[in-house]
């Protein structure tokens, strides 16, 4: 193994632990649909995407090579420059599960690294042509080409679906989910592991343990798709609640399609050496799910929020990484500051999540949403369920049928409320 100094072990540490936040925060992406239409639980979920992220790690390092190469010039670049980075990310990550709201961790960490080689070396530091063409563009592009796919997608499976009678289609989509949801996890690993991948690969450039232009070595490989995968299989159940239940009521058809179009968008960018963000591309995909169903409800408060914490991910992050780096400036005694603060963030982060615990055990009661309105209600509630509208019968409509017409915040639970 390459010569490994203490600092430099210290901010591998720091990547694989932002690694494994990264797993548990994004978990969401890949199961959210899946365990809210209840074609797997909870538990079983999160192990198959655990596994899966595992083995998408080793099938690309052109991602990899987008973040140890491409976004800030390694000159200049030292270990004390990544640590910070680092800092401002897992911090973002955190505050963002306890709220529930699926930020990206991809733009946190670039965020983080931006802010920190900024303070450290100035602008020029960040190849603006990088930052603009491979990860600003897709930041926008992503979650509109998915929403888009997947509105689309939603539309054709019910059109098909509809000539099968309503259980049969259930039953068939629900099947189509674990697959989609697999092809999910698996383009997940491909794309977020390989992120820590790169900025390992990047301290040691810096600290001078591998040459410039090396590709990572194969224990970093390793290490970052064991952490991602860990952090996958905690399941960041905060997030999926708000994935599978906050944004919108989704079917079998609907989560079919939003996991297909989701995991053909990061596919094709992990290829393409995009630092996407998969946050974006699944999100952007259950709103479009959401909306191709006649009579669906994206619950746009919600969404309000969620495109608030996406805008702030790049420079928030960044503004703690910098101020981190200036620290960090200061000697052993800067460093040891911020690492005793990021400590103590964590820990404190992490015992105010326990005042009110959300786990596989009630990731699915339906919890108290805002109001979807009074013109969303209305239509929600007339709108003829899709599958009594194909069959052109006047047939009693059941109330179960009833029930996925209208917004949670708008029916009775069925389970007690347990709020974010």
């Amino acid at each position: 193994m390459e010569h490994i100094t203490l600092l430099l072990g210290i901010v591998i540490i720091t990547a694989l632990v932002f690694d494994f936040t990264n797993g548990f925060h994004d978990t969401a992406n890949a199961m959210a649909t899946t365990i809210s239409t209840g074609a797997l639980k909870p538990k079983t979920a999160v192990a198959m995407s655990a596994v899966l992220n595992l083995v998408g790690a080793f099938m690309s390092v052109e991602v990899a090579k987008t973040i140890s190469k491409g976004l800030v010039n390694e000159e200049g670049i030292q270990p004390e420059v990544i640590f910070a980075a680092l800092v401002g990310a897992i911090l973002w990550n955190l505050l963002t599960w306890l709220v529930g709201l699926p930020s990206s961790s991809s733009h946190a960490l670039m965020g983080g690294l931006i802010g920190a080689a900024v303070a450290s070396a100035g602008l020029g530091a960040v190849n603006g042509d990088t930052l603009v063409t491979k990860v600003l563009i897709p930041a926008i592009a992503a979650p509109l080409v998915a929403g888009l796919a997947a509105m689309l997608a939603t539309k054709v499976t019910y059109k098909f679906g509809n000539k099968v009678g309503e259980k049969t289609s259930a039953k068939g989509y629900r099947a189509g989910q674990i697959a989609s949801a697999g092809l999910v996890s698996l383009a997940h690993g491909t794309n977020d592991a390989q992120k820590t991948m790169g900025i390992i690969t990047l301290a040691l450039i810096a600290g001078g343990a591998i040459a410039p232009d090396a590709n990572p070595p194969v224990w970093v490989i390793l290490s970052a798709g064991v952490a991602i995968a860990l952090g996958t299989y905690l399941g960041g159940w905060r997030i999926i609640r708000t994935m599978g239940k906050g944004l919108t009521d989704l079917q079998p058809q609907q989560g079919f399609a939003a996991q297909t179009s989701a995991a053909t968008v990061i596919l094709a960018s992990s290829n393409l050496g995009f630092s996407l963000s998969t946050t974006h591309s699944c999100s952007g995909a259950v709103m479009g799910a959401g909306l191709g169903r006649k009579g669906g409800v994206v619950r746009w408060s919600t969404a309000t929020r969620m495109f608030v914490a996406w805008g702030l991910t790049l420079p928030a992050a960044g503004l703690v990484s910098a101020g981190a780096e200036l620290v960090m400036r200061t000697g052993d005694i800067g460093i040891a500051a911020v690492t005793v603060f990021l400590v103590g963030s964590c820990l404190a982060i992490w015992l105010v999540s326990r005042r009110q615990v959300i786990d596989h055990n009630n990731v699915n009661d339906v919890a108290e949403t805002e109001d979807p309105g009074v013109v969303t209600t209305a239509i929600a509630a007339v709108t003829v369920p899709p599958t009594a509208a194909a069959a052109g019968t006047t047939a009693a409509v059941t109330d179960e049928d009833l029930r996925a017409t209208i917004p949670a915040s708008t029916a009775t639970p069925a389970a007690p409320a347990a709020a974010l």
